[in-house]
């Protein structure tokens, strides 16, 4: 009969695998599957079958906590009273032998003992009874094993003249080089589960989250590993524990570099998950194991490779969950479903988890950050509030709260105090652990007599109208040095502009401070129905089923131009593999300058176009109207910025950007743009911060003559298109004529020329007055 040698040994696993790939190559053995009881007693194994035509004894190699697992071994064994098997006990310093249960092993079971004190040794033992082993058989087999003793003796010198390097550079250092700032993060993020189970969506979702924040992360995923490094490797219970052994250590180089490594594999056996652990936790580096605990028959109704199917077929063999065993986590770190769950909240969990282990910064998690007060914190602040002391803001700071208390500045928690505000001007992000970008700062002016009142108070009440809105908690006061901030946001402090108007016009101090905010800002205008929060959004985008958001910012009317390009966009999606594209349609809701459309005639031109378009060319089922809260400042590309880092709080995937989003005239020569028009979209895609969000050009868009529609502007036939600039569209509507039949919807030309016609007759008005 065959028997099964059992190198084990709980260190120096190189030379083990060396002495089994030997006997591999000798055609002395095949590699073998035992069960999965044996492997649960077993720390570290390679386990082999003799060829049939040999009768080995065996060989058992262990540590010494022999009398758990020895015993429950041995009597699957059952090895014949005739046969002989050779124990080695490794006996190290640290350990701790039952000898009482080495001797009853001993006398129940024909075994050979040796001890030996290191691994060295162990080695050298090992070698000598293969040898023998083999010395004895060669005249059956008539094969030479002289080359095993030279291999085998040139590893052995070759290990004793190898010796482990520490390295002198800290992780601190390694994390300031890596822009952590001090705070090293090098860190294993290990899923497992079924296949199908969504570990690689997941696992190259959060890569792709961490990386644009500014973080370093990459992502080791099972098949990709097995296309190089592991290509040699196949599927048997030792191909699954040496995969799994390999990419442990190669995870903990990534770790020990200063990366958070995210790695993705079914790593079905407990003992391989238990051993990765604690080879990262031997160096104190974070492991958190995640469970994707997808049920099997969800797994298998996915099935996107098509290997279960495979499986049941009996075209795949040793597959995990149907022929070949997986072994559930017991105590994981995070477990996940992502039958019930979504990736997005799969992700929450996660990043919780390491913010938990302050492996991140709990600034980094995902959930939008809202201000509000809960039930008990607004009773509390209605019984507090005559005894505050009370500040008087602006309709444009109460924009602002708005902006921060639905948490489209996340993860900011109130106005920006000076160090926030000094980052956000000079840098463009916010850095508190990781980089956020935030190029618009959200400030808070007041009077030196403000200042001079307040500067005492720990809490702040601020009011509108005489209104209780949202108290101000730790103020902090610093100057509002104006000059500076317009130079570094506008690139200009011309007066002119209206956005640097009103910040020349404001206090002389800044007060920064954590905002609790009473309740949602209404404004009663009728549109507080389209103002949605980012959760609010969120939710309505699961309910939609979205498997992808693109959203398009405007502040202008819509024409058939830009149904033209959301229509292409929307297929574009489509062809790249998405089922349901869902369209945010986002005008700009906040401040804007005096000459701009109006919001709600804007909302009603929308609305109109939406209702009134016979081609549903925006398709309404897969569009969602809504106002975006925040002020306009005119700030070219360094807004731009802002506008899509918001928008990604509401989970959009993609982002268009459109001819000079966020310009205006230059405002001391009208006949040039203060920035150049096609620098928003260049911008977007350079900012950091930004990564998770895709940047889809604007195609320019023009009326074409003879088609009589709106299209996609070809150079080569310049003279068939017509632009129909914005100061063109006003004069026909103020006087009353019709737009090229193609041009616009005709009951949202309807909406735009009353606004016009009704500005025309106000003037006329006037002027005869």
């Amino acid at each position: 009969m065959s028997s099964i040698p059992l190198f084990k040994c709980q260190i120096n696993t190189d030379d083990i695998d060396f002495i089994g790939n030997i006997l591999k190559n000798q055609n002395f053995i095949q590699q073998s599957t035992l069960s999965t009881f044996i492997r649960s007693y077993i720390d570290y194994n390679i386990q082999v079958d003799l060829s049939q035509s040999f009768e080995f004894p065996s060989i058992i190699c262990c540590c010494s906590t022999v009398s758990v697992s020895l015993p429950k071994l041995l009597s699957l064994l059952k090895p014949k009273s005739s046969s002989t098997i050779d124990l080695i006990v490794l006996n190290q310093s640290s350990d701790h032998i039952d000898w009482n249960s080495l001797v009853n092993l001993i006398s129940t079971y024909n075994l050979s003992l040796y001890i030996v004190n290191d691994e060295y040794d162990l080695l050298k033992k090992l070698y000598e009874i293969i040898n023998k082993v083999a010395e004895h058989k060669i005249e059956k087999k008539s094969i030479s094993l002289n080359h095993i003793h030279l291999n085998l003796q040139e590893n052995i010198q070759e290990r004793e003249n190898v010796f482990y390097h520490v390295s002198k550079l800290t992780r601190e250092k390694r994390a300031a080089a890596l822009g952590q700032r001090g705070a090293f993060r090098g860190s294993t993020v290990w899923l497992t589960g079924l296949s199908g189970a969504g570990k690689s969506t997941i696992a190259f979702a959060l890569e792709e989250y961490i990386v644009s924040k500014g973080l370093p992360a990459y992502c080791l995923d099972g098949d990709n590993i097995r296309c190089g490094l592991n290509k040699n490797l196949g599927f048997s219970d030792s191909d699954r524990f040496e995969n799994i052994r390999r990419i442990a250590e190669v995870a903990k180089l990534f770790a020990d570099a200063g990366l958070m490594c995210i790695v993705a594999f079914i790593s079905p056996f407990e003992e391989d998950r238990a051993s990765a652990r604690k080879l990262h936790e031997s160096s104190q580096i974070p492991f958190i194991e995640v469970f994707v605990n997808t049920p099997l028959s969800v797994c298998e109704q996915r099935d996107t490779k098509g290997l279960y199917q495979k499986a049941r077929n009996g075209l795949l063999k040793n597959f995990t969950g149907i022929d070949a065993p997986y072994q559930a986590p017991v105590h994981p770190d995070v477990i996940v479903d992502t039958s019930i769950i979504s990736i997005d909240r799969s992700l929450e969990m996660i990043i919780g988890k390491l913010a938990e282990r302050h492996v991140l910064s709990p600034t980094l998690i995902i959930a939008v950050r809202e201000l509000f007060m809960d039930e008990d914190m607004r009773e509390k602040a209605l019984d507090e509030f005559p005894k505050l002391d009370k500040l008087d803001i602006t309709e444009l700071d109460l924009q602002w709260i708005q902006v921060l208390s639905e948490g489209w500045a996340t993860p900011l928690a109130g106005f920006m105090r000076e160090v926030e505000y000094l980052q956000c001007l000079h840098f463009g992000c916010l850095m508190k652990g990781h980089v956020e970008n935030q190029t618009i700062p959200i400030v808070l002016p007041c009077t030196t007599e403000d200042k001079e009142r307040l500067k005492s108070s720990s809490k702040i009440a601020l009011c509108y109208n005489e209104k209780f809105v949202a108290i101000l908690k730790k103020p902090e006061f610093y100057e509002h040095r104006k000059e500076e901030r317009c130079s570094r946001i506008f690139g200009t402090t011309n007066p002119e502009h209206p956005y640097i108007k009103m910040i020349l016009e404001s206090g002389d101090w800044l007060i920064g401070g954590d905002l609790e905010v009473l309740e949602r800002i209404q404004w009663n205008d009728g549109l507080d129905q389209f103002r949605l929060t980012p959760n609010e959004l969120r939710q309505h985008f699961r309910e939609m089923k979205a498997d992808t958001v693109f959203a398009f910012q405007l502040r202008n009317p819509i024409h058939n131009g830009h149904s033209l390009l959301m229509q292409t966009t929307r297929q574009l999606l489509i062809d790249r593999g998405f089922h349901n594209p869902v369209l945010l349609l986002h005008p700009l809701g906040g401040w804007t300058k005096e000459d701009d459309v109006p919001l709600p005639v804007r909302m009603a031109q929308h609305q109109a176009f939406l209702n009134e378009d016979k081609d549903d060319r925006l398709d309404r089922s897969r569009t969602v109207l809504a106002i975006f809260p925040s002020p306009m400042s005119y700030a070219g590309p360094t807004e731009v910025q802002w506008h899509a880092k918001a928008r990604m709080c509401t989970g959009a995937n993609f982002y268009i950007v459109g001819r000079d989003p966020a310009g205006l005239p230059h405002p001391s020569n009208k006949s040039k743009d203060l920035y150049d028009p096609t620098h928003g979209a260049k911008v977007l895609t350079m900012a950091p911060g930004l990564n998770q969000l895709q940047i889809l050009p604007f195609k320019v868009a023009a009326y074409h003559r003879s088609l009589k529609t709106m299209a996609f502007y070809d150079p080569s036939k310049h003279d068939e298109f017509d632009f129909i600039s914005g100061t063109r569209m006003r004069k026909i509507a103020r006087n009353g004529e019709q737009p090229p039949d193609g041009f616009m919807v005709p009951a949202g030309w309807k909406v735009l020329a009353n606004y016009y016609q009704s500005l025309a007759k106000e003037s006329s008005d006037t002027m005869q007055n």
